[in-house]
């Protein structure tokens, strides 16, 4: 069948797009833990085929690109061959501030034909806190610098003007640049193979992604008209304080899925919520964990997947609610919701709950004349399952990142690792037990102000079919006098040079009864 083999390229172009955004990326963020996203559209917009990168990265394409072009349209702005679309605004773009979508039209013998969008977290993008992820935000203005759809390339030609306010209110333009410029160069090796790809099939290519769209979702229509029919609901939680935030689902299963938020708490000043584009992120995320095989992800399968989330609420917050760990925990508490109501319909193939946190781990300040900033996060344990134990030391659900290298962060940064193991026994105990999480510690070498904002701390990741929750992680600073202080889920330190931080993620919960 051409319209597959046509297909499958498109695939691999977003593949290999994401292949050079990474090796040209200039921080250790992108080009070790690969923190970034690729995909293809066609010239309607709806997306053609995806690479497999960041979960809550795809599934906020499908909300976070028709933003953007009702924007331009609204704004009454074209895109001719040459222009380059940048923007971080989350309530455009479907995630937060840190992740910056670049967008380049795909030009064919003078015709419009495709785009190619890449989504990259940038370490630094303005704002009080190393990492511009601030546990404090109760506005998006207070976690960094909002940039609104701009052509930072305008038929060829840098716009110098808006890159130089752009690069005036982050603390490490050379990495802003870099990184950057490796996503414009991702999107231009995309629009070379897309070109090429039209040059050898011409019009042919336009009738395959049609035709892969449509068998997109076909397939997911099948797949789901095998799950039990009816109405299925779940609640879960999020660490504020004293408090804790409901996230509360109703999913209904019929030909397709319709999740139904109401009932979950109401927006937050504190950056926890999570605009509409991450809670369809991680909604389609556990519906395509549980489908079948090799079911393309694309505009035919989002197309079967319906999100209804009160404007307002912590899942729709209206503008300018803070979002930052909306893109990291809440999307990880809003999976863990939608795999418990799975798990009523199909208690036979729904894991325990995993980690269920990012882990986000901020850092930064001025060391030998020069500001740094890192950002990290730390993987955790996944829930047992059906059949095998939980996988231990791994990043968990909405994020698919690998981790920094201590050789990378110790030559990149005024940081000294301490211990890097797995924390045994964290997994929950069960018939199939939880997997363990993850010890991280360091020592910083230069004065430090570290931002933590994670989750689970008080209450483990959840079991199942009588299974026991993981382990609750923690965190805290063995300072250089020998004193201990515990910290936070959400939290802001400075530290001394010697302090040591030391980080244990939570296991995995356990699936089905132990047996003493």
């Amino acid at each position: 069948m051409r319209w597959e083999l046509i297909y499958r390229a498109t695939v691999y172009i977003a593949e290999e797009a994401g292949i050079a955004l990474r090796n040209s990326a200039f921080s250790p963020n992108i080009r070790e833990r690969m923190d970034h996203s690729v995909a293809v559209l066609n010239a309607s917009g709806e997306i053609v085929a995806q690479a497999e990168h960041i979960p809550v990265h795809l599934g906020s394409f499908y909300v976070g690109v028709k933003n953007l072009f009702n924007a331009l349209r609204e704004a009454g702005v074209e895109l001719e061959e040459g222009d380059v679309v940048a923007l971080n605004d989350p309530y455009i773009s479907g995630t937060h501030l840190n992740d910056v979508m670049v967008v380049t039209p795909v030009f064919w013998r003078g015709r419009l034909v495709a785009y190619i969008v890449n989504k990259a977290h940038h370490v630094d993008v303005g704002g009080p806190v190393p990492g511009s992820i601030n546990p404090s935000a109760k506005t998006i203005y207070e976690e960094g610098f909002v940039l609104p759809p701009v052509k930072i390339i305008k038929r060829g030609e840098v716009n110098k003007e808006a890159l130089s306010i752009w690069l005036s209110n982050v603390k490490t333009p050379e990495a802003t640049i870099g990184d950057l410029n490796a996503q414009i160069a991702a999107n231009r090796v995309g629009t070379r193979r897309i070109v090429e790809l039209f040059d050898k099939y011409g019009a042919l290519v336009e009738e395959a992604w049609k035709r892969a769209i449509e068998y997109g979702r076909l397939m997911t229509q099948s797949e789901i008209s095998k799950w039990p029919r009816g109405v299925y609901v779940a609640e879960d939680y999020l660490e504020l304080g004293d408090k804790f935030l409901k996230i509360a689902v109703r999913l209904t299963i019929g030909e397709c899925v319709e999740a139904n938020y109401s009932g979950t708490d109401p927006q937050v000043d504190a950056p926890l919520n999570a605009v509409l584009g991450v809670t369809y992120a991680a909604t389609s995320f556990p519906i395509r964990c549980l489908i079948r095989g090799d079911v393309p992800i694309n505009e035919g399968f989002y197309s079967c997947i319906s999100v209804k989330a009160p404007e307002g609420s912590l899942l729709n917050p209206k503008r300018p609610a803070a979002v930052a760990g909306g893109n990291l925990e809440t999307s990880q508490r809003t999976a863990d919701a939608v795999f418990k109501a799975l798990a009523e319909a199909m208690p036979d193939k729904v894991p325990a709950a995993g980690s269920g946190t990012m882990m986000n781990v901020m850092m930064g300040g001025v060391y030998q004349g020069k500001y740094w900033s890192y950002y990290e996060t730390i993987g955790g344990g996944t829930g047992g399952r059906p059949g095998k134990h939980g996988v231990s030391g791994v990043h968990v659900n909405m994020t698919n990142t690998l981790n920094t290298p201590i050789e990378i962060a110790e030559r990149t940064y005024p940081l000294l690792f301490t211990a890097y193991r797995i924390r045994e026994g964290s997994g929950g105990r069960g018939k199939w037990r939880g997997g363990d999480g993850i010890v991280r510690a360091f020592k910083v070498l230069a004065p430090t102000r570290l931002a933590i904002l994670a989750d689970r701390f008080k209450i483990g990741p959840w079991g199942i079919q009588g299974g026991e929750a993981g382990k609750p992680g923690r965190a805290y600073v063995k300072k250089a006098g020998g004193r201990t202080i515990q910290l936070d889920s959400k939290t802001i330190t400075d530290l001394e040079p010697g302090d040591e931080v030391v980080i244990e993620t939570p296991g995995g919960g356990g699936w089905g009864p132990h047996n003493f």
